[in-house]
């Protein structure tokens, strides 16, 4: 049999199963279809049950920076693109929450960091690894979605995603839907995509034989819980055969 026959690699759920009333445990959780979740302290998965199509609630725990965190990966994209797309709202507010979306190389799964924050009007890159996604952070002095590319602790790719990000032409609005698409090349070249629009392409700076998890991440900036809602999580890299 070829190699090839199987050389991608992909991570799907849609959440059409039931988790209802789970709480989970702030070590990872397997959600199935290659898709885990971790946490700063223990939140909740509902079911949501007036929507089509499979829609999983998670909501946070109640503190200041209490978040959840969906991710898969491992994956390298000096193999070939690794590329990822999810739908999710936030169903309550928006003025009291981060979002992440897109590849990071540091992931502590007992105390998952969001890879890049915004307070007032500056971009803070967290963690020693690289990065390259969409951030919503309601710590802002103006609210939405930027474009981020980061690695070691500081911007990477400044040219073309600036130190303090690229931001997207629509916000978030609460209880709407947002789509989110991160890609990333061998080259370090990366796309970020908004609702079908494209936010920025351009050179990261990124090592591309570093390893990424792809992750869509939701922070408390309050002490509330957050209605996180996601439709679907995908993913896809290729697989290293020289090993």
């Amino acid at each position: 049999m070829p190699q090839t026959g199987m050389k991608e690699l992909v991570v799907w759920n849609d959440f059409l199963g039931s988790l209802e009333d789970l709480t989970w445990a702030s070590t990872s959780v397997d959600l199935g279809g290659g898709v885990a979740v971790c946490s700063v302290n223990e939140g909740t998965m509902n079911d949501v049950v007036d929507e089509s199509g499979g829609i999983q609630q998670f909501l946070t725990d109640t503190g200041d920076n209490d978040n959840v965190a969906l991710f898969a990966g491992v994956f390298d994209p000096s193999k070939g693109p690794v590329e990822m797309e999810a739908r999710f709202k936030i169903a309550d507010t928006i003025t009291a929450c981060a979002v992440y979306v897109g590849f990071t190389e540091t992931l502590a799964k007992g105390t998952p960091v969001m890879p890049g924050e915004f307070d007032t009007a500056t971009m803070t890159y967290n963690g020693s690894g690289g990065m390259v996604g969409l951030q919503w952070d309601s710590d802002a002095t103006t609210n939405g979605w930027r474009a981020l590319s980061g690695d070691g602790g500081g911007v990477s790719g400044s040219s073309a995603f600036g130190a303090n990000g690229t931001v997207a032409a629509e916000a978030m609005v609460v209880d709407e839907y947002d789509i989110v698409r991160v890609i990333l090349y061998p080259s370090g070249y990366a796309e970020v995509w908004h609702d079908e629009e494209l936010v920025v392409g351009g050179a990261t700076g990124l090592t591309a034989s570093d390893l990424f998890y792809a992750v869509l991440m939701c922070e408390n900036r309050s002490g509330a819980a957050i209605e996180f809602e996601v439709d679907y999580f995908y993913a896809k890299g290729q697989r290293d055969f020289t090993v």
